[in-house]
C-alpha cells in the first residue's frame, strides 16, 4: 500500500457513534462519510459543542500557548495523556479536536462497551497503519477508569512504543482508578470546573448564538445567576438547565426566562458525588475534619451531601464509630455511645428515618471536646511493639494455674489490689526495658480534665512515687 498522499489530508470521521453529550464520538473506519451537520433538533449542549479550540470556554491553563494539549492539537508533542477532571469540562471536546487538529488516524472506544478484544484489534490496525502508510494513530477511550486491570495492562506496550498517541478521559480521580504502570506512561493534564464567569459566558452564547436559542429568548439577571449556581461549573448541566428553562418559556409564548421559570424547569442541582472516586474521599474527608474541627454546621453540610447523593449510611455510620475513639475519646466518653447508636440505628430502622440518628450523632461529636490521646497512646504502644520493645513479662503476672508454674516462678509475689481499700497498690506491671513510660497522656478538655488528675495519683501509688 503507498503512502498517503498529501492531497488527501487529515482523515474524516463519522459522527455516528456514540454521543457523550457534547459532541458524538467518531467511528474508526477510514472509510467513513464526512460528518454531517447537526439537526436543529439536537440537544442545546450538542449544538453548542465547540467547532475549533478557539470556542472551548475555560482550561485556559491547557490551551495557553505552549501547553502541551495546545502542542498536541497543533501537531506536535507527541505524548500520550489523561484528561482528567470533573463531567462536563470538555474532556472530549477537546479530544474530538485534537483528531481533526493535526492528519492523524482517530479511534475512539468507549471503556463502557470495549474489552481486550477491541483493544487489539485496535493495536494491530494501528501497526498496519504505522507500517503502511506512515500514520499515527490518536486512540481516545472515554471513561477509562472503567477498565479492568487486565484492559489497561493491555494498553501499556502500545503506549510505550508510542504504537498509538492515547487520548483517555476519566471523571475519577487518576491515583485510585488508573494502575501505575499506565499512569507513570501518560501526561496527566487535569481539567478544572468552568469558573462563574465562563459558565456565564457560556450561556450567553448559547442564548445569542443562531445555533444555540439564536435570541428568540431573553434571559434575566437573576436566571443567569440562578443557573450559573446550579451548573456548579458543569457545562453540560448550564446548557441543559437552559434549554428545559427557554423550552418552558416559549411553549407558552413567553420570551423571558426568568427565576420562575428556571425553578419550574429545574427541581435540584445534582450532587457531584461519585461513591468509588475522589469525590467520595473528598466529601469524607470533609466531614471528618468538620467534626474534628467542632464545626457542626459544615459536618451537617457534609452529612447532607453523602445523604442525598445516595452514600451508604452504614459507612457513614462506621466513620463516626471510628471517629468518636479517634478523635473524640475520654474526653467525652458518651461519644461512642451515640456513634454506636446511631449505627445501630442505621441497621434497624434504615432510611430515611436514620439520617435523624446520623445528624445527631454528627452534632455530639462536633460539640464535643476533643481528645487525640487514645489514638496516640496506641500507636506509641504499637510502634514500641514493632520496634521489639516487648521484655520478658514480670514473672508475678504470669499465668499459675498449670502444674509446674510455681516452679517457673509464674504467678508468685502477685499482689491482689482488691485487698487494699483502695483499689490500687505499688506494683510493676509493665516489662523491665518499660517502665515508667507513659503511652496514655490525656488532655486538660472535657472528662480528661478530672482524669488527668486521677492518673498522675494513679501511676505515683503503682509506681511507689513519692506524691
Amino acid at each position: 500500500m503507498s503512502d498517503l498522499s498529501a492531497e488527501e489530508g487529515p482523515p474524516r470521521v463519522s459522527m455516528a457513534a456514540e454521543d457523550d453529550g457534547l459532541f458524538a464520538l467518531p467511528t474508526s473506519s477510514d472509510d467513513t462519510p464526512p460528518a454531517e451537520p447537526v439537526p436543529a433538533g439536537a440537544p442545546l449542549a450538542v449544538r453548542m459543542r465547540p467547532r475549533t479550540l478557539a470556542e472551548v470556554v475555560g482550561q485556559a491553563h491547557l490551551l495557553r500557548p505552549g501547553a502541551p494539549l495546545r502542542r498536541l492539537a497543533e501537531g506536535g508533542e507527541a505524548a500520550s495523556v489523561l484528561l482528567y477532571g470533573p463531567p462536563g469540562t470538555g474532556k472530549t471536546t477537546l479530544a474530538r479536536l485534537l483528531a481533526d487538529a493535526a492528519p492523524r488516524h482517530f479511534v475512539a472506544l468507549s471503556a463502557l462497551s470495549s474489552g481486550v478484544k477491541e483493544l487489539r484489534d485496535v493495536m494491530n490496525d494501528a501497526r498496519h497503519r504505522r507500517d503502511r502508510q506512515k500514520r499515527q494513530t490518536v486512540l481516545f477511550i472515554d471513561e477509562v477508569h472503567r477498565f479492568s486491570k487486565t484492559q489497561q495492562d493491555a494498553l501499556l506496550g502500545a503506549v510505550e512504543d508510542r504504537l498509538v498517541l492515547l487520548v483517555a478521559a476519566t471523571t475519577e480521580n487518576p491515583s485510585f482508578s488508573v494502575v501505575a504502570p499506565l499512569l507513570s506512561r501518560l501526561l496527566v493534564l487535569q481539567l478544572q470546573s468552568l469558573s462563574e464567569d465562563e459558565v456565564r459566558a457560556l450561556l450567553r452564547r448559547a442564548v445569542r448564538d443562531e445555533r444555540g436559542l439564536g435570541g428568540a429568548v431573553t434571559l434575566s439577571a437573576e436566571a443567569e445567576d440562578a443557573l450559573v449556581r446550579l451548573a456548579a461549573g458543569d457545562a453540560r448541566s448550564a446548557l441543559t438547565a437552559l434549554e428545559a428553562s427557554a423550552d418552558g418559556v416559549t411553549g407558552t409564548g413567553g420570551t423571558v426566562v426568568d427565576v420562575s421559570a428556571v425553578e419550574r424547569a429545574v427541581a435540584q442541582t445534582t450532587v457531584r458525588y461519585d461513591r468509588q472516586g475522589d469525590q467520595h474521599h473528598d466529601v469524607v474527608s470533609a466531614f471528618i475534619k468538620s467534626i474534628r474541627g467542632s464545626d457542626p454546621d459544615a459536618a451537617l453540610h457534609y452529612l447532607a451531601r453523602m445523604l442525598v447523593a445516595g452514600e451508604d449510611p452504614r459507612f457513614i455510620a462506621r466513620r463516626l464509630v471510628v471517629h468518636a475513639s479517634e478523635d473524640v475519646g475520654l474526653a467525652d466518653p458518651t461519644a461512642l455511645q451515640a456513634a454506636v447508636a446511631a449505627a445501630q440505628t442505621v441497621q434497624l430502622i434504615g432510611m430515611p428515618e436514620a439520617r435523624l440518628a446520623l445528624a445527631q450523632a454528627t452534632v455530639h461529636l462536633a460539640t464535643a471536646p476533643k481528645s487525640n490521646a487514645v489514638i496516640v497512646g496506641i500507636d506509641e504502644a504499637m510502634a514500641d511493639v514493632r520496634a521489639g520493645a516487648v521484655g520478658e513479662i514480670p514473672a508475678h503476672l504470669r499465668y499459675g494455674r498449670y502444674t509446674g508454674a510455681r516452679e517457673l516462678g509464674n504467678a508468685i509475689g502477685y499482689r491482689y489490689p482488691h485487698r487494699l481499700p483502695e483499689g490500687v497498690l505499688e506494683q510493676q506491671y509493665p516489662p523491665d526495658d518499660l517502665v515508667g513510660t507513659d503511652y496514655y497522656r490525656p488532655t486538660q478538655h472535657g472528662g480528661e480534665r478530672v482524669l488527668h488528675e486521677r492518673l498522675i495519683r494513679l501511676r505515683r501509688a503503682v509506681r511507689g512515687e513519692e506524691g
